[in-house]
Formats: structure tokens, sequence, C-alpha cells
């Protein structure tokens, strides 16, 4: 398959046609937008759009209205080929706040050399239930330096309730959780999502990376998905370039905030605003 025909069928399954990511999440389409939400622990946002320099403004004031209506941050996933052009510019004048630009990479499953072990004293842990979860996130909080809460109640959920759409591993040296991924695996689709990979630092460099990458690729193929996708940092980039991984495109997250009526923030904002557009002014 050429790269037009694999980044149209990503789009089409994994973002237009794309399925809920866990238990009690809702996904639907309203007009030009396909967008998420859940509870507060799981992901709320926008997967993909199309739409035009005539619809966009409409579009992004309702997004920003419904999950303002439930209280939720969100994220509108923007990838580089989403059209118009300048979308991303009317995103951060409605008050949306760009992350980190990733490259969209994939590659195929089952195009995977014999899998690499794990250093010496170093063993793979499947993850099956809340306190394999609590491993996971307890890794990503010191890998990432972020908190791993929702990640941990995201994926303890779906275990329970859905075990067969998610792969979870940990490295464990000894008793302690080192590096840790998970794959998402959505129903009936050709992409398995590779998402989280982290190691903590004293355990960086050792290949450990690799080999959950390995690990993950051979299962993906084992359950008969064809592709495997990813959305890699530049650290990654590399590492996922040398294992065969292409990109496809790019992708930015815009994280919007909804601001508490009232709160000493949107009395600033209220007061520093001037713009004309009503402007308001990063899971696997």
């Amino acid at each position: 398959m050429d790269h037009d025909a694999e980044l149209a069928a990503f789009d089409r399954r994994m973002r237009r046609d794309a399925r809920p990511d866990g238990p009690g999440v809702r996904v639907e389409r309203v007009g030009e937008v396909v967008r998420q939400s859940g509870a507060a622990h799981d992901w709320h946002g926008v997967l993909w759009s199309e739409l035009t320099e005539d619809t966009a403004a409409g579009a992004i004031a309702a997004q920003i209205a419904y999950f303002t209506s439930l209280g939720r941050e969100f994220e509108w996933k923007l990838y580089a080929h989403d059209r118009p052009v300048g979308l991303a510019g009317r995103l951060r004048a409605a008050g949306f706040t760009p992350g980190a630009t990733e490259a969209l990479m994939v590659r195929e499953a089952g195009d995977t050399p014999d899998e690499p072990a794990p250093p010496d004293g170093v063993r793979l842990l499947t993850v099956t239930d809340a306190a394999g979860a609590a491993l996971l996130a307890d890794v990503h909080e010191r890998a990432f330096g972020t908190d791993g809460t929702a990640l941990r109640e995201r994926l303890s959920a779906q275990l329970a309730s859905a075990p067969e759409t998610v792969v979870a591993v940990v490295a464990m040296a000894g008793d302690t959780p080192v590096s840790a991924a998970r794959m998402e695996l959505s129903p009936g689709g050709d992409f398995a999502g590779l998402w989280g990979g982290g190691t903590v630092r004293d355990w960086r460099g050792r290949g450990l990376y690799r080999a959950l990458v390995a690990h993950r690729a051979r299962i993906a193929a084992e359950r008969g998905y064809r592709l495997l996708h990813v959305d890699a940092t530049d650290m990654s980039r590399p590492i996922l370039e040398r294992l065969g991984f292409r990109v496809l495109s790019t992708t930015t997250p815009f994280v919007y905030r909804p601001r508490v009526p009232g709160s000493a923030e949107s009395a600033g904002a209220a007061a520093g605003s001037t713009s004309s557009t009503g402007s308001t002014g990063s899971l696997g």
C-alpha cells in the first residue's frame, strides 16, 4: 500500500469511523466533526473533522460549547493534512493551546525480526488487573514527570470490561517497574496503536523501548492486525525509523481548558481580550 492509500485508510479507520476506546466512552459524529467524551479519566476531544473555510468557525465554537457544558478539558487532535489550511491558527485564536508536534508513523505488524530479549535481570509482566495498571502508571509518572492517575483509572476500567481491546506490559527489574507501554486494539480494525512507551531515566539506552515495541508487534500480528501506528516524539522517532516505521503525517494536540465563571483567570482573560473573533485567549 502506498503512502496516500495508507493515510486515507488511517483517517477512515482510526478517525472518521473511530470506535470508543474504553467502557462508558461515547464517540459521535456531529456534522463535520467526530468527537469522543466519557468519564473524568477518559480522553475527551475531536478525533476527525472535514471542515471548510465557511464551516470551521462554527464547528470550533460548537465543540467549545459542548465540552464546556460537560466541564471537560478537551483536545483537538490536528493532523498536518487536515483542512482547511490555517485551521491551527483558528484554533489558537479560539483559545486552544498547542502541544508538541509528533510524527504519525506506521509499519507492518508482521514485519518483525527476532524479538530482542530484555536486559539481564529484567522480565516482561503482562498487565491484567488494577495492580498491574498501578505499576504501569508509576513508570509513566517517573518517565514523563506527569500525573498517572487518569491513566491508571482508565486502564483498570478497560482491563475489567474489555480486556481484548488493550495489551499493556511492564518491564520489571526485580520488584521495580522500569519501563512500560500499552497497545490499543480497535475491534475489527487494521491498525493497532502503540502508546505510552516510556523508560525511567536510569534504565534508558539498554534496549527496553525496542523490546517493548517488538513484543507488542508480535502480539498484534498474532491477533490479525496488519499495521502498527504510533505518535512519535523527536526522541523516539529515530529508534522507530530503525525498526522500520515510516512517517505518514504529523499531529499536534490543541488543548482547550474551559474557564470557570467568576474565577480570577476568567476575569483576567476577559479584561485582557480585545480579539474581534471572540477568542478567550498536550492512552498507550
